[in-house]
Formats: structure tokens, C-alpha cells, sequence
């Protein structure tokens, strides 16, 4: 194992975890022969344009097929029968909500030997927005930038969100006489349809209620065409998502393609490949960045100083979603709020590295990915007049790393299965 350079492996290993998500290699096997009828692909989310792609490169090319699919500005690839517009992210946008309009529209069109075939990914609740008749686009906008900020997990966001659309929370699906095929790559705890990009295809058990309940369990200020509307719908006034055995998605299968489970394997096998044992710790860890950190900051300890529950080297990885209160003005997503928790929790604990990422190569609203702790990062830090426990206070990661030069610069990868993290003992 090359202990002495534990950034290049941390750096590889990340790499490897996310071309286990590439969907150019994880979506042919799964496509369908072409249907009597015509093939459209719709989809949204930041794997959406190289989902197209991947599509397009297998396809017969005498069987019809067309389509649009929409994801994040600077996601987009190269495509000749699939028209890829960019939009918005994570607050809608104007090109969003129009994509979004003119998919509903195009699946309409279709009957029963038709196919429908949706590419779903990670950010497509934002992506693929078209706000219900009676909630202006600026108000969704508006209470997008709350959930944002309050703290509130992604199944809970997206709770919310599918209540305030037209197209999401199953709608999609329910509006064509197609079969729907849903290919999606999960970027959700739990890997369920329903909670990935709001679900357009995925029955929806949540109701408008539960909406509601969100709003005021995180303190979530929406405007009041948002709450009237969540209001009326819990009164029975305006009809539910589709739920559960609801005929009008009896055509449909929504089928997961990617997950980060099969992306943290990938990177277990290539730590293990380089002489380094690995333990996947869980691919659905959520909570609070800054307090997820010390759990795993103990665990590194005990391995460091105790050689227990595993022995050094190893490499001690996890995925899932944390989230972020913002409560201060700095910048930094979640993976870097992680990692400086961390810096702090080890306290330049020796021969322990560690790496978080987010696999789409976005952290947050920045642009990088996360970061790399090295042993002597908070060291450095201090010696640069750095002050580590202020910059977590303001949430201000970003902050640390970037003056450090310990931020991981990917740009996107047109794919999205969550966070993955790494913490090496060596």
C-alpha cells in the first residue's frame, strides 16, 4: 500500500466509486427491446445527459427514437436523437420548469404501443420542476431555498416538493397510456423510486399532510400560496399524488440501475487490491455532518490506537446522505462540513487520512467535490491563521480546505449516487 502518499489513494479510491456509477457501462444491460410503437426518453437529474448518451450508443439505429431529457448547467454530453437541455440546480429555474412542461406534453401524446422510457437521477426534484396551477414559480423557488437551509433530510424535501408539482410524486407516469420503463440511479438513502428526484414515475405514499408536518417539524418559513395549497390538499380538496396500486400505474416498473452500495464495494476492492484491508460501514448513513463526523471520528481511534474492531491498515468507508443547518455564512456542502468536524475530532491524530466526496462532483452549490484531512491539516491550518472550530461555527469548510489546497476539483461526473467517504488508518 503506498502509505506514503494517502491523498493519491484516498483521490483513487473516490475515482473508483464513482466509475461504478458510470452510465455508460451500468445502463445498456437493462434496456428494453424496442416496442412496436414509438420510443421516448424523457428524464431528468445530473446522470440524465450521459443516461442519454448511453442510450443512444446501443440502440438499434432503424427502431424510433426521440426524447428530451434536462439536467444541471455544465452536466450536459453529446447527443444526436435525445435533446438535452440544462437547467437549474439546486433551485429551479425557468429553462426547468419549461422542459418540464414540454415532457408532460410528449408523454400525453403516447397509446399503448408506445414506451416510455424515463432516465431518473439524483437533483431531477429540482431539474424537472413544473409547479402546480396554484403556486407561482417564485414561491416554489422560494420554499426550495428553505428546505435547503433548514436541515431537513431529502426524503423530507422532496415530501414537500412532490405536493407543490405537477409532474412529480408519480403525476409523470399517471399521464400517459404508455408502458413505462424507469431507469434510475439512486442518489436517496434506501434506493426508493419514490424518494429519487421526487419520484415521477414512483407511486407516492406520502400525502399532503405529511407536507404540511415537514414544514413545521423544521421551522421551513413557505409562502402562503404553499401552505394554502398543502392546506386544501389535506382537507380532501384537491386530489392526492398517486399512491400504492393506483391503476393509473399498473404499465409502470421503475427499476434501480445504480446505487451507492455497488459504488462503495468498487472502492473496497480497489483498497484491497492495493495491500489495504477495507470495511463498508453502511451506504445509507444520514444525520447531522458535523455530529456523523464524531461518530466516525471514535471509530478511527479505536482502530488507531487499539487496532480494534479492525486491524491497520484499513480503510473505513460509508455513504449515504448528511445534511447541513445553516447557521452561519461561509460556504461548503455537507462532505466538507464533515470532514473539518472531523479534523477537529481526530485533533491530528497520526497516520489517519480521510476523503468525502459527493459523487455527482458537486459538494453543496460549489465547485468541488469535498475535500482530503491529512494528519498535519489542522497544523497547517493554524500556521496560516486558520481557525478551525470558527470556520465549522460559520460553515465555512469550504473556507478551510480551499486555503490549504486540500479541495477535490472533479468538475461534474454525469453521474449521482450520494456521498462517498473514506477514512484511512494506516
Amino acid at each position: 500500500m503506498p502509505a506514503d502518499d494517502p491523498r493519491r489513494l484516498l483521490v483513487d479510491s473516490f475515482h473508483a466509486a464513482v466509475a461504478a456509477a458510470d452510465p455508460l457501462v451500468i445502463l445498456p444491460p437493462h434496456l428494453p427491446a424496442p416496442p412496436k410503437g414509438r420510443t421516448l426518453v424523457v428524464g431528468a437529474g445530473k446522470a440524465a445527459a450521459s443516461m442519454a448518451a448511453a442510450v443512444e450508443a446501443v440502440w438499434p439505429a432503424g427502431a424510433p427514437l426521440e426524447g428530451l431529457v434536462v439536467t444541471r448547467y455544465r452536466h450536459g454530453a453529446a447527443t444526436r436523437r435525445i435533446r438535452v437541455v440544462e437547467a437549474g440546480h439546486p433551485v429551479p429555474d425557468e429553462a426547468g420548469q419549461a422542459a418540464a412542461r414540454e415532457i408532460l406534453a410528449a408523454v400525453r401524446g403516447l397509446g399503448a404501443d408506445d414506451l416510455v422510457l424515463a432516465l431518473v437521477s439524483g437533483g431531477g426534484s429540482a431539474l424537472l420542476n413544473l409547479p402546480a396551477d396554484d403556486v407561482p414559480a417564485e414561491d416554489l423557488k422560494a420554499t426550495t431555498r428553505e428546505l435547503l437551509k433548514s436541515g431537513a433530510p431529502i426524503q423530507d424535501m422532496n415530501t414537500v416538493r412532490k405536493h407543490l408539482s405537477a409532474i412529480q410524486g408519480g403525476r409523470l407516469a399517471a399521464a400517459t397510456g404508455a408502458r413505462v420503463l424507469a431507469l434510475v440511479v439512486s442518489d436517496v438513502t434506501g434506493d426508493d423510486p419514490t424518494h429519487i428526484a421526487s419520484g415521477p414515475c414512483a407511486p407516492d405514499p406520502t400525502t399532503y399532510g405529511d407536507a404540511l408536518e415537514v414544514l413545521r417539524r423544521y421551522g421551513v418559513r413557505a409562502p402562503e400560496t404553499v401552505r394554502r395549497r398543502l392546506e386544501r390538499g389535506a382537507r380532501g380538496e384537491i386530489p392526492e399524488t398517486p399512491k400504492p396500486r393506483d391503476p393509473a400505474l399498473a404499465r409502470v416498473e421503475n427499476r434501480v440501475v445504480a446505487s451507492a452500495q455497488q459504488s462503495l464495494l468498487a472502492a473496497a476492492e480497489f483498497f484491497r487490491a492495493r495491500g489495504c484491508a477495507a470495511a463498508v460501514l453502511g451506504d445509507s448513513v444520514t444525520g447531522e455532518a458535523s455530529e456523523v463526523a464524531k461518530v466516525y471520528g471514535a471509530l478511527a481511534r479505536q482502530v488507531a490506537r487499539h487496532g480494534a474492531p479492525f486491524a491497520p491498515p484499513v480503510a473505513l468507508i460509508s455513504g449515504g446522505e448528511c445534511t447541513v443547518t445553516v447557521r452561519g455564512s461561509g460556504r461548503g456542502g455537507r462532505c466538507a462540513e464533515f470532514l473539518l468536524s472531523l479534523a477537529i475530532d481526530l485533533a491530528g491524530l497520526p497516520r489517519a487520512s480521510a476523503i468525502a466526496c459527493d459523487t455527482d462532483g458537486i459538494d453543496g452549490s460549489e465547485d468541488n467535490a469535498g475535500a482530503v484531512l491529512l494528519p498535519d491539516s489542522l497544523a497547517r491550518a493554524a500556521a496560516l491563521g486558520a481557525d478551525a472550530r470558527a470556520l465549522l461555527a460559520n460553515n465555512d469548510a469550504y473556507g478551510f480546505f480551499s486555503a490549504l489546497g486540500d479541495l477535490v476539483v472533479t468538475g461534474p461526473t454525469r453521474t449521482n449516487v450520494n456521498d462517498y467517504r473514506a477514512i484511512l488508518v494506516a
